[in-house]
């Protein structure tokens, strides 16, 4: 709660509330930092002092004044050097420059403001003083300075609790009348409507309410006006917090006639001139003060909060009905205001009573305002394809730096607290709108990082830093989906369709998950228990997936763009794909096998080829994941398995080892030997190529100089990768396959240079060694021996060949006999 007590100045104290938004302000502003020293100080009212005894105006005086004003946080105004600057303004001797009057009248603020108990007889003499100036020189100089300051004034005099009532009455009356004739002035210099506010706040916490309605009407109403200020949410923030310090005080001072007043007149009663959107923040002014106080049980407190949450509802509602409920195709820029006061409003005044209006607003304003990612996208493609040229982010940057976006975790709990709240008709509807709005998002963006990614980066990681608060949103909102929808209040078809929804939500975001984040790890652990607990769960979830020719081609570029598009390199897609990849196989025990055949393996394939290792790697864990599932072998799945590995080896293979991960192909050929049924002429198959890619790496680096192969534990990596996965089948492989594996080891080990054959061999027997396998330990035992005699004679017949062909060469090279020579 603001306290009256602790604000000395309310136009600074208002500046600070608006969520470090800066006005640029004049020289006479209450923000000014420079400072003078007291040598300065000192001369100056000398200065001054001087010039009104010799009834001259001295230019100097003006430079003067500016030093005082330049020190005016340090500076203290005493009554005599009130009734001197009165004095100056009262003198008929001179006529005073247009720029010094705002000067005065901020130093007279300072002294009003800052004497603990200023003479009532001198604000007397002011009021008369003021009374004059403004009924003879502001209709000449007039500027919006010079209103401001006046308005302060003004409103500072009647704020004083010794003052005279009369003196009150005519700073209120005089006040009134400048809002009302000359408020356009705000609109020339709208830094000064701080100053303004604070002039309106003080004479709203005054003692006499005379004007008080007159003066709620201004407030209310200045912003609709032609020739008005412009309405902006720095202005409605400072509003709303102008409400909270001018409330808080009347409920301290228990001001029952006021709070009574405000009540029934301007909160009761809508009149025409009120804008909505300072309506909203008047109202949620009200609830930011009184929330302290309604825990005291006060009456009167309660029914001002009801009327305020009333006022909030009844805009919202008006808001609704304008719009008629099309929430996403609604460009007026008054109702985008409104959305973004109503958003603001309800984030700073806390939890308010549920109201379908007042929800669907706060949805709106966060898939519209706070999240406008849709209407961004919109804009950047149709600029792109009109001129070419590059994207003003400007828009985006000012986006990323304001306050609405700054409070938008603020905004997101208090949308799903009204969500909690919340009838089931309303429920459903926001909750539709947000799995519509990611699906558009995941859309939009895709083309948009497509177009921009080798144009615009800058662009692009601004737009993704709202994607990225956008998803944390939803991950937030969802898991206040999953508490509502997942419990036995619904039935299960109820829980498996939320879920669904939840996780192709999910999906379309996964690109902008850059954290791991509570909310969303715990919403995933519900949702996919589940989903896969019902096989109708698992299709629908899967079958949401992109198909080969969605994923593939781009059907929405233009025939130039499609040709050049690459699947790989879409990585909003990948993300969206690598998702469901992670997803499915923990339910894959109740996915069909025809479902996973039409709708998984295309994909699961695709994306084995992808040149991102993390990506490739998950493919292969789920294909591993299908070979570990379904224990029974009569059933479809088994055939669907043994036809998937044919392909599986060829696509893994054909990539290996550039593309393809050897991590990821070995846990897939251990789970294919381990589930296949014996015998299986799939597992023979995968043998075969196995072998064959050795072979071929094998030739490949003979092809190369000796010396690059005589060291094996330098030798190539690919190859010995897998003359180690070989190695380790001998231990999976059921015993019909057995043999085959053994003799096409041993062909290969033959060919190993003799390092490379003494290490393959040594880890063989450790590994035979450490088997506790009864049935084939004797088979391994007996073939290893055979190997190493073949081994040994290979290395005796090198040996052999190598002597003879050095012999050879020696005798070639040798002395010719005497008779050869004649």
């Amino acid at each position: 709660m603001a306290r009256q007590t602790n604000t000395l100045f309310l136009e600074q104290w208002l500046r600070t509330n608006i969520g470090g938004i800066s006005y640029s302000v004049s020289g006479h502003s209450s923000l000014s930092t420079s400072s003078s020293s007291a040598r300065a100080i000192i001369q100056a009212w000398s200065e001054i002092r001087d010039s009104l005894q010799n009834q001259t105006f001295n230019p100097l005086i003006l430079q003067s004044l500016k030093t005082l004003l330049n020190s005016q946080a340090s500076l203290h105004v005493a009554d005599p050097q009130a009734k001197l600057l009165l004095s100056v303004l009262s003198s008929r001797s001179y006529d005073l420059p247009s720029e010094s009057y705002p000067i005065l009248l901020r130093l007279l603020y300072i002294w009003v403001r800052k004497s603990f108990r200023p003479s009532t007889v001198l604000i007397d003499s002011a009021v008369d003083v003021l009374s004059h100036v403004f009924a003879t020189e502001f209709g000449l100089k007039k500027s919006p300075s010079f209103l401001a300051e006046g308005i302060l004034i003004l409103g500072a005099i009647s704020f004083v609790p010794s003052v005279s009532e009369s003196s009150k009455i005519a700073c209120s009356e005089l006040l009134c009348r400048l809002l009302e004739e000359d408020y356009e002035l705000v609109r020339l210099g709208e830094e000064i409507i701080p100053d303004v506010l604070a002039g309106i706040g003080y004479v709203l916490s005054s003692s006499v309410d005379v004007h008080f309605v007159r003066v709620w009407d201004s407030l209310l109403g200045i912003w609709g006006k032609e020739d008005g200020p412009r309405s902006t949410v720095p202005t409605a923030l400072m509003i709303l917090h102008l409400v909270e310090w001018v409330v808080s005080g009347c409920i301290k001072s228990r001001s029952l006639k006021k709070i009574e007043a405000f009540s029934q007149q301007i909160l009761g009663t809508s009149k025409a001139s009120y804008v909505p959107f300072a309506l909203v923040m008047v109202a949620a002014g009200v609830l930011r003060a009184s929330r302290q106080a309604a825990s005291q049980g006060l009456e009167f407190v309660s029914r001002l909060r009801i009327s305020a949450e009333n006022q909030i509802a009844f805009v919202a509602q008006q808001l609704i009905s304008e719009t008629k409920g099309f929430i996403n195709s609604d460009n007026d820029p008054a109702n985008s205001l409104l959305r973004q006061c109503l958003s603001l409003a309800l984030a700073r005044s806390g939890a308010v009573s549920f109201t379908a209006p007042v929800l669907l607003c706060l949805a709106s304003a966060l898939l519209r305002e706070i999240f406008p990612l849709s209407h961004l996208y919109m804009q950047i493609l149709q600029f792109i394809h009109s001129s070419g040229s590059e994207f003003d982010t400007n828009e985006i940057k000012r986006h990323l730096d304001s306050t609405l976006f700054k409070e938008a975790g603020v905004i997101t709990g208090v949308f799903c607290n009204q969500y909690v709240s919340a009838d089931e008709e309303s429920k459903s509807l926001v909750e539709s709108l947000i799995w519509d709005y990611c699906r558009d998002v995941y859309s939009g963006h895709r083309q948009v990082a497509l177009l921009l990614r080798e144009r615009n980066n800058e662009l692009l990681v601004d737009l993704e830093k709202i994607a990225e608060s956008a998803f944390l949103m939803v991950a937030v909102f969802s898991l206040a989906v999953t508490k509502q929808r997942l419990n036995s209040n619904f039935s299960q078809e109820i829980q498996r369709e939320k879920s669904v929804q939840i996780l192709v939500s999910f999906s379309c975001l996964e690109y902008f998950r850059r954290m791991r984040l509570p909310e969303y790890m715990d919403t995933i652990r519900r949702v996919v228990a589940c989903v896969q607990e019902n096989e109708s769960a698992c299709i629908s979830f899967v079958e949401s997936m992109p198909t080969y020719v969605d994923l593939t081609t781009w059907q929405d570029f233009s025939s130039k763009q499609k040709m050049g598009y690459e699947w790989s390199k879409d990585e909003v897609q990948t993300a969206h794909v690598l998702f469901y990849v992670r997803v499915i196989p923990t339910c894959i025990e109740r996915l069909p096998a025809h479902v996973f055949r039409r709708v998984v393996t295309p994909a699961m394939f695709l994306y084995m080829g992808h040149p991102n290792g993390k990506v490739a790697r998950a493919s292969h864990s789920m294909f591993v994941a299908f070979m570990s599932s379904g224990k029974d072998f009569k059933d479809e799945r088994v055939s669907l398995k043994e036809q998937l590995v044919f392909y599986y080896m060829q696509r893994s293979l054909e990539g290996y080892p550039d593309i393809t991960p050897f991590e990821g192909m070995a846990s897939g050929v251990a789970a294919l030997v381990r589930h296949l049924p014996a015998g299986s002429p799939a597992t023979f198959y995968c043998i075969h190529c196995l072998v064959n890619k050795a072979n071929n790496l094998l030739s490949d680096v003979n092809a190369l100089k000796a010396d690059d192969w005589k060291n094996w534990q330098g030798g190539p990596e690919p190859c010995k990768k897998i003359l180690e996965l070989l190695s380790r089948l001998i231990s999976l492989v059921d015993i019909q396959v057995l043999p085959t594996l053994m003799k096409s080891l041993a062909q290969l080990i033959i060919q190993l240079p003799k390092t490379g054959q003494t290490m393959v061999l040594n880890e063989l027997y450790a590994q035979v060694a450490e088997s506790d396998d009864v049935t084939r330990k004797p088979t391994l035992v007996s073939w290893l021996q055979s190997l190493s005699y073949l081994s040994s004679q290979a290395k005796m017949e090198v040996f052999t060949s190598k002597e003879r062909e050095g012999k050879e060469n020696s005798a070639s090279s040798g002395t010719v006999e005497p008779q050869a020579r004649l």
